[in-house]
C-alpha cells in the first residue's frame, strides 16, 4: 500500500509521514526530493512553479509509485498534490494508494512556516499554495491543529491498519 500525505507547505506532511511510516515499519519518501535543482531554486526565491515545472516532477513521482506497487512495497509519501489533476495522475490504483489530506487554517500554517528553518519553501508562496489547492473529496481529512501522534493514530484507524 502507498499512503500519500498531501496538503500545502507547512501542513505537516513530512512530520506526519515520517511518524506514520515509523509506526508501521514502512518506507518513507518525500516528494520534495524529486524536485529538480531549478524548481528548488525558484521556490527558495519565492517564485511559484508553473505547470511546465511540475510535469517532470509528477512524472518522476508516478514512475516511483509504479515501481513501489510492482515491488509490493509499503510506502508513505509526503507530497503536496494540490490539484485534483495531479492526484489523478499519481493515484493509478485507488485500492492500493490512499490519500490523506492534512487540512488547516491559513493562519496556523503561516505561523508554522515562519517558525521553520532550513527549508527551501518560502513563506511567500503560501498564498499561491492555498490558491492552487483543490481540496480532495476522496481523501481522509485530518485537522492539522491536532498533535502529530493523534493525527497518526487517526490515520491508522481510518485506514484500518
Amino acid at each position: 500500500m502507498i499512503i500519500i500525505i498531501m496538503g500545502v507547505s507547512g501542513s505537516g506532511k513530512t512530520t506526519i509521514g515520517k511518524l506514520l511510516a515509523d509506526s508501521l515499519g514502512w518506507e518513507f519518501s518525500d516528494a520534495d526530493s524529486f524536485h529538480s535543482p531549478e524548481n528548488v531554486d525558484k521556490m527558495r526565491r519565492g517564485i511559484p512553479l508553473m505547470e511546465a515545472d511540475r510535469m517532470p516532477w509528477l512524472q518522476d513521482l508516478q514512475t516511483a509509485i509504479k515501481h513501489w506497487l510492482q515491488e509490493n512495497k509499503n510506502v508513505v509519501l509526503a507530497c503536496s498534490a494540490l490539484k485534483d489533476s495531479y492526484r489523478q495522475f499519481l493515484v493509478s490504483d485507488s485500492d492500493r494508494i490512499k490519500l490523506v489530506y492534512l487540512k488547516g487554517p491559513y493562519e496556523l500554517i503561516q505561523m508554522r512556516l515562519q517558525e521553520r528553518s532550513n527549508h527551501y519553501m518560502s513563506e511567500k508562496l503560501l498564498n499561491s499554495q492555498f490558491n492552487t489547492l483543490e481540496e480532495p473529496l476522496d481523501a481522509i481529512s485530518m485537522d492539522v491543529a491536532q498533535p502529530p501522534q493523534i493525527i497518526v493514530q487517526n490515520i491508522k484507524t481510518a485506514l484500518k491498519i
